[in-house]
């Protein structure tokens, strides 16, 4: 493996152990670790690849991680970056649904971690200074990135991040589209292969009905059908997080009964404090289902593997098939001007998620102190978030 590829890897693991806060502040240390530090990409190929993961279902951050491991070593190494990513926190969701005991020590993790929470909106906030320098250039942009912000914070429903993105790209390429380009469109379309598409289309439709064609009686039958639910969920999830926790809900407490509404708070409050994508929540949901079914702590074990796996996969599968010739695709003026717009509103999502974060705290003098300090470290030195993240951890054990 080549030497760039090793530094690449190890930048994976400094992101997948450092990236608290979510998907908004994920994507200012992906900047940090994949454009300042060692330019695997340029920012506005990131940027690019966040946009197009923006309107994937799925989950964004793990698509635009897996966006940039392909571009850099091809599809070995977005490979291994995927698992790399979901791994740890997956593994760490799925011990704790299967263990009881370590729910029952919570509070003392949830206290020594009681720092990282402001450190992360530290992060949030100079992912959004940073991002905001960049996209917010003209009336247009700053105009959408509002609306977005009024819009999260006011309506707070599901539904406002696929039709706040949808608006801001079509605004966008509306007013800087000049023609439309036919004779591009006609050699991109020409470059697919058509049986790779099919194989794509097919696999996405197998993995859809499995639930239906396992036979009810069969031992295998609950773990494929927890993973075709968690496999069907990953394909009409937009909008990141915000969106996995009420559909979660919704089907595996309301409707399934997998677990208590107690036990999805208590899980889902110790995913917070994990660094990694939010989407490995659904480990623990997997897990805990297994447990329904008298299943073995193997099993459980098995059913939070197959829970992650299965919410991702649609989204890695997308984003695989079309980074491949996203080059070409993003030429089509259409396409290419509505980045501008979407990436506007992903300013507008991370400036309301910082609020919405801050919002429980209030006028904690010392939380906001560490908020403040967090962003200053990261605005005018290049102390690595790992370090700070670390330093907080430490306070949060001793004070």
């Amino acid at each position: 493996m080549a030497k760039r590829q090793l530094f690449f890897i190890r930048n994976v693991l400094y992101f997948t152990f450092t990236a608290f806060g979510g998907a908004q502040a994920h994507l200012s240390l992906l900047l940090r670790y994949f454009v300042t530090n060692i330019n695997f990409v340029t920012e506005e190929e990131l940027l690019e690849l966040n946009a197009l993961a923006q309107v994937l279902p799925g989950p964004a951050s793990t698509q635009t991680l897996v966006g940039i491991a392909y571009k850099v070593g091809g599809l070995k190494l977005a490979i291994i970056t995927f698992l790399i990513w979901i791994l740890p926190s997956a593994a760490i969701m799925t011990v704790a649904a299967i263990s009881y005991s370590l729910l029952d020590q919570k509070d003392k993790f949830v206290n020594g971690f009681k720092y990282v929470h402001p450190i992360a909106l530290g992060i949030v906030a100079y992912g959004a200074f940073k991002l905001g320098k960049r996209v917010l250039t003209n009336q247009v942009s700053i105009f959408l990135a509002c609306g977005a912000l009024v819009g999260t914070l006011v309506l707070k429903e599901a539904y406002v991040f696929p039709l706040a993105i949808l608006i801001g790209g079509m605004v966008s390429s509306a007013i800087g589209t000049p023609t439309e380009e036919t004779e591009l469109r006609v050699r991109l379309f020409s470059n697919v292969n058509p049986k790779k598409l099919g194989y794509f289309v097919g696999v996405l439709l197998f993995m859809a009905m499995l639930g239906a064609l396992i036979n009810r009686t069969s031992p295998f039958s609950l773990p494929i059908r927890l993973f075709e639910n968690f496999y069907r969920n990953g394909i009409f999830i937009f909008g990141g997080g915000q969106v996995l926790v009420p559909m979660m809900f919704t089907e595996f407490v309301q409707m399934k009964h997998y677990l208590s509404q107690t036990d999805f708070l208590s899980g889902f409050a110790l995913q917070q404090i994990l660094p990694g994508p939010t989407f490995s929540f659904t480990s623990y949901i997997g897990a805990l289902g297994m447990k329904q079914g008298d299943y073995s702590v193997l099993g459980q074990a098995i059913g939070g593997f197959l829970a992650v796996l299965g919410i991702n996969l649609p989204g890695l599968i997308l984003v695989l098939f079309i980074v491949p010739f996203w080059n070409d695709l993003k030429k089509i003026s259409r396409i290419k001007y509505s980045l501008s717009g979407i990436n506007a509103v992903s300013v507008g999502f991370i400036i309301a998620a910082f609020f919405m974060l801050l919002a429980p705290v209030g006028l904690n003098w010392m939380f906001l102190g560490i908020v403040l300090a967090t962003f200053l470290l990261l605005s005018l030195t290049k102390i690595s978030p790992a370090l700070i993240i670390i330093a907080g951890v430490v306070l949060g054990y001793i004070v």
